[in-house]
């Protein structure tokens, strides 16, 4: 790579954007050790060997790894300020093996997970987290199930849902922005309180592109969407831009 590319890609956007990321958490840290030492990681091994790797399961998503998930979610908690905010409700799609919202109840709130029950680990890990979870599908133009309550905040972390099937050269065919916007409506109608917020967290793209095109990112900007590497986030009100930094609730 020559000198001018290695400058470029030193000083880009994404750059620039996880460089703040990291200054603020600085500001504000939480004690990754102090979280994991709150969790038997035996139990965690022992719960691995009682539920092994399903066939062709990516073996990159060690969920037993306690030490790597917990640094994961605790970025993702100060991202939100979730250890500075007052106690919120939670709704967390695509919960699997639980972090997120065991760390949600440590920072002081009240969570609740949405996922499939195809992984059995993930069984075994949500009831050792003592996360409870209700179990359902994330299907395109298909309303949620009815939860009884509206939240102060839904999240939805590294997210497939959206992905349909692999076309033969393995790219994956996703939802149109149509399925996208009902899918919001939604959640900002029947799962957020007036002042909630909707995090959605995407993977990059197999060529390591990021997850927003051009439309896509004009879509999401057109539904309020205040987006940060591969993060939009969304106010309840389109006409809102939200903040990542929000600290107050909504009773």
């Amino acid at each position: 790579m020559r000198f001018s590319q290695k400058l470029q890609k030193l000083f880009s956007l994404d750059a620039g954007q996880s460089l703040w990321e990291h200054v603020c958490r600085s500001t504000h840290p939480v004690s990754a050790r102090r979280i994991l030492a709150t969790i038997d990681r035996t139990e965690l091994e022992r719960l691995r060997e009682c539920y092994p790797y399903r066939p062709n399961a990516r073996k990159i998503n060690a969920y037993e790894d306690a030490k790597y998930w917990i640094g994961v979610n605790v970025k993702r908690g100060q991202d939100l300020w979730l250890d500075r905010s007052p106690p919120l409700q939670i709704l967390d799609l695509g919960c699997g093996a639980g972090y997120f919202l065991y760390l949600c109840r440590l920072l002081g709130h009240e969570g609740l997970g949405f996922d499939q029950d195809e992984e059995p680990f993930f069984r075994g890990t949500t009831e050792f987290f003592k996360v409870r979870r209700v179990i359902g599908r994330i299907e395109p133009q298909m309303p949620l199930p009815d939860l009884g309550r509206k939240f102060d905040l839904v999240t939805g972390h590294r997210v497939c849902f959206h992905r349909l099937a692999r076309t033969e050269n393995g790219e994956w065919l996703e939802w149109t922005p149509d399925d996208w916007e009902f899918f919001i409506k939604d959640i900002r109608t029947r799962f957020l309180k007036p002042k909630g917020r909707l995090l959605l967290e995407f993977n990059r793209r197999q060529d390591g592109s990021s997850f927003f095109t051009d439309e896509l990112r004009a879509f999401f900007e057109w539904q309020g969407a205040r987006i940060f590497r591969w993060k939009a986030l969304l106010a309840a009100n389109p006409n809102e831009r939200p903040r990542f930094n929000q600290t107050a609730r909504e009773d």
